[in-house]
């Protein structure tokens, strides 16, 4: 009982810091979702084109994103391409997007990639026959299907994203972890960081509910 009485002063004297966070935290997801799939389409159409400079300049990008820690690149982008002294300064928030997207745009591409190779060439044929450009083949008729196949590993990385945002501690951004970081430092208390693990496991349990609610709309499809 004492537990609980400690947890619920604790939610109510962090809510203002977590409302703060939270907000933080849902903007870098949102933003980096809106900019991240864009890219993964574009990533998979140049993994996939047979012009070889596009290719392999799609291939090392991939390779660098998905072959190092996204902490690394975050503090990377931050500190490394920041050089005060010839006026160029990366702020905190456009950094951490910035890291974000090429992140996740290389793991998206390689999962839209996974999912236009999976459609039968049959598809492109029936385009043909009707008409169509590859342009309108790939966008109206692939591209649909893909979407559909890929779901479930689309869904997998959007909760994961969900949880990456905390990593953007490290170059001092007010999220929902460093909230809690500091009030657990102040109170010397892990009380702080149990009320922002709650909140972390809301979001995603919604997150996970919409996504799950999502797959079903287009089983039928499959």
């Amino acid at each position: 009982m004492e537990f609980l009485r400690n947890l619920g002063s604790n939610i109510v004297m962090l809510m203002p810091q977590v409302i703060s966070g939270l907000k933080v935290t849902l903007e870098i997801f949102a933003i980096t979702l809106i900019l991240s799939i864009p890219l993964g389409i574009v990533t998979a159409m140049g993994r996939r084109s047979k012009i070889k400079i596009i290719n392999k300049i799609t291939s090392i990008y991939v390779l660098i994103m998905r072959g190092t820690p996204l902490l690394l690149q975050i503090v990377f982008i931050f500190f490394g391409l920041s050089i005060p002294s010839i006026g160029i300064v990366i702020e905190r928030f456009p950094a951490a997007i910035l890291a974000f997207t090429l992140n996740y745009g290389a793991y998206f591409g390689e999962i839209f990639r996974a999912g236009i190779d999976s459609i039968d060439e049959g598809q492109y044929e029936a385009g043909q026959v009707l008409g169509m450009s590859n342009t309108d083949i790939f966008f109206r008729i692939v591209l649909p299907q893909a979407f559909k196949r890929v779901l479930p590993p689309i869904t997998n990385e959007i909760v994961t994203l969900i949880k990456d945002t905390a990593l953007v501690y490290v170059i001092g951004l007010s999220d929902l972890l460093k909230v809690g970081k500091v009030a657990a430092n102040r109170d010397s208390s892990l009380m702080p960081l149990l009320v922002i693990g709650i909140v972390y496991l809301i979001l995603i349990g919604v997150l996970s509910k919409i996504m799950e609610k999502i797959e079903k709309r287009y089983e039928y499809y499959n």
